[in-house]
């Protein structure tokens, strides 16, 4: 039997072939972008005269055949049509009879691809804005049920200063937000029609691009009709941002994991998102956490996959394209998946503020601020920090933090010691004090929390 899509009648491809160069296996996830471009395009030939009223009308009806039969499990995919797109043809024909082959009209499946995956593309960055606003809302939930919880910050991981919990998941809340924000951006890009530039030089029919990506609810139509079918940046732009999601969601899983280890304390793991050991019966494991961290490597393998796919393609479709969409699919699922799962681990976790509270005491953490005490009171800020550094060696000698020195030590240091240091020194004050733009102090975290909720 020759092939539906070979017009000179090729016959008897080799199965090992059809195996391997089938992609209905994958593609198939394209269904509703492939019938909804079919049946925009249907309407405009019918509105251009290109086939009739009742010819555009019988396609349209059809394939809402197709349709409720691939929704309801009835359609049968068969791989020696190769793609998607011919096996819904395929059917259609079936269904309508000879007004089915009127279809493909004025277009390629080189355009027609690009369109559908611009779709599915649109379509899933779409979906992830949607729950990266839901992991926002769910960070900016804790956060401020915690803006009074203080706990080390961190540099080098090393004690640095006091901040609050809620400051510490807000910054997570503005990585996604930025995330969100390029995937609203990308999308213009995304979201541009490429049917009509038919297999790359364009048609002689009198085709109404515009007409297509309007009923799509697209922002537009290609400029070149080569550059139109070969281009997959839109699928590398998307990809870029999941990648970068999930960088963001393995920070985040990071810091989960290091709380979770007895040595810190600070969260306790739901039992829903976390495991026991087969050996060891008090391990309490983030695996979930681990296994976030660990898919952020797949998501990077997905993206520079399709780098390599593109880098050394002549104008305009090859096959090579074909490649494309596995590795989307692929960190689709896991993008999804790992923000949901990030979502509902983090409703769940439990923070544990006495910990986070008696950790403060290890490191110096108020050494800033008693360098500041001098400063405001007139010390250039070099010398306040070296009177700064010996107080802590003195520290470290008696055994002590900080607030512990007597008052005739710190005098000996400096006459500008005065015994409202002990105030200065206070953690709960020192990050109640840091009030400046997106700092810790307690209207600072209101502050962001109403800028992410708005």
């Amino acid at each position: 039997m020759a092939k539906l899509s070979s017009g000179r009648g090729l016959q008897g491809t080799d199965p090992l072939v059809e195996d391997y160069t089938q992609s209905v296996s994958y593609d198939r996830a394209l269904y509703r972008q492939d019938i909804a471009g079919s049946g925009a395009h249907a309407r405009m030939l019918a509105k251009r005269g290109i086939i009739s009223e009742e010819e555009g009308e019988i396609l349209v009806r059809g394939l809402d055949e197709v349709l409720a039969e691939i929704e309801a499990g009835v359609f049968v995919w068969k791989t020696e049509h190769e793609d998607l797109h011919m096996n819904i043809e395929s059917r259609l024909t079936e269904l309508v009879g000879e007004v089915g082959k009127k279809l493909h009209t004025g277009r390629s499946r080189n355009d027609q691809v690009a369109l559908d995956f611009r779709l599915f593309v649109s379509d899933r960055a779409r979906e992830w804005t949607v729950l990266l606003q839901e992991l926002i809302g769910t960070l900016a939930d804790r956060a401020e049920e915690h803006a009074a919880t203080l706990l080390p910050g961190l540099t080098h991981m090393q004690p640095a200063q006091p901040v609050s919990l809620a400051q510490h998941l807000l910054a997570y809340a503005f990585m996604f937000r930025r995330d969100a924000e390029r995937l609203r951006d990308a999308d213009k890009r995304i979201r541009i029609s490429p049917l009509g530039a038919a297999a790359l030089a364009g048609t002689s029919y009198p085709l109404d691009p515009e007409f297509v990506a309007a009923e799509l609810g697209m922002n537009g139509i290609f400029d070149n009709s080569m550059d139109a079918v070969s281009d997959r940046d839109f699928a590398l732009e998307a990809m870029f941002c999941a990648a970068l999601i999930m960088t963001h969601l393995s920070r985040l899983c990071e810091d989960i994991i290091i709380w979770a280890n007895p040595s810190f304390g600070f969260v306790r793991l739901p039992d829903a998102y976390s495991t026991g050991s087969s050996i060891m019966p008090q391990k309490k494991n983030p695996d979930v956490a681990e296994l976030m961290r660990g898919k952020t490597g797949r998501a990077y393998g997905a993206l520079f996959s399709l780098f390599a796919t593109l880098k050394g393609l002549p104008m305009t479709y090859n096959r090579d394209l074909q490649e494309d969409k596995e590795q989307f699919l692929d960190l689709d699922r896991t993008v999804s998946l790992s923000l949901r799962m990030a979502a509902g681990l983090l409703r769940e976790i439990g923070f544990v503020p006495e910990k986070m509270h008696a950790a403060l005491s290890r490191g110096f953490l108020n050494a800033t601020d008693l360098a500041d005490y001098l400063t405001v009171r007139g010390m250039p800020f070099r010398r306040a920090h070296r009177m700064a550094g010996k107080a802590v060696d003195e520290a470290e000698k008696r055994g002590c933090g900080l607030e512990d020195l007597p008052l005739d030590f710190l005098r000996g240091l400096s006459p500008l010691f005065g015994e409202d240091v002990y105030d200065a020194l206070d953690f709960s004050r020192a990050a109640a004090a840091r009030e400046s733009p997106g700092g810790t102090g307690p209207e600072s975290i209101k502050r962001q929390i109403a800028l992410l909720r708005a």
